[in-house]
């Protein structure tokens, strides 16, 4: 009961160092509510669709965990639901370390960053593949028309429970159009003041 990600990430063995380390009372807090942080709001909804990337974590079936970078258009991860989330999968170096991962253990990690604003979220939760087949969910999940990538298949997750991180020690890193955007803004100023100053 209580803060889903938490049931799933706070193991006895972390509760035994959250002990050891005087955090448990507050964490144990967490467990006496209601179930929540199993189920996407519009706050959540509207991050994830704001992402051009994310970090995904699977486990082989020798215990070694596997961290890869996903990317796309902002947005490419589709929203299906409250509970659901899904992307296409598209073709890349074709070593399918991810994907045969999941073939024998369906749990998936995912760590969304939105680095300007230093807003972090941690999900997880349990991957069906979508097959070639199924046509009309992997046509909503294909990227816009102009974007270069064959998608092979799709990745449906249900989400088991998620958890934002505080912002420290997140340092803020812009991307290029981030930049550019507001270098635009800021040489629409100048003309702006030097325009101002000719007048007076």
């Amino acid at each position: 009961m209580g803060h889903k990600f938490a049931e799933i990430a706070f193991t006895e063995a972390v509760k035994r160092h959250q002990e050891e380390a005087g955090s448990r009372a507050s964490y144990a807090r967490m467990a006496a509510r209601e179930d929540y942080n199993n189920r996407l709001g519009p706050h959540e909804a509207q991050f994830i669709a704001a992402r051009d990337s994310f970090y995904m974590a699977t486990v082989s079936e020798t215990g070694w965990p596997y961290m890869q970078h996903r990317g796309g258009p902002a947005g490419f991860l589709k929203v299906l639901d409250e509970r659901r989330l899904a992307f296409a999968d598209y073709r890349g170096n074709r070593q399918y370390v991810s994907l045969g991962n999941l073939s024998q253990n369906d749990r998936v990690s995912l760590f969304f960053m939105d680095y300007p604003n230093q807003t972090r979220l941690k999900l997880l939760g349990r991957v069906r593949v979508i097959a070639p087949e199924e046509e009309a969910l992997l046509a909503q999940l294909s990227p816009r028309e102009g974007y270069r990538a064959r998608v092979e298949r799709g990745f449906e997750i249900t989400v088991d429970g998620f958890d934002w991180n505080c912002p420290q020690h997140i340092t803020p890193r812009y991307s290029r159009a981030e930049v550019e955007g507001e270098f635009l803004r800021l040489q629409n100023r100048i003309r702006e003041l030097e325009e101002q100053l000719a007048g007076s």
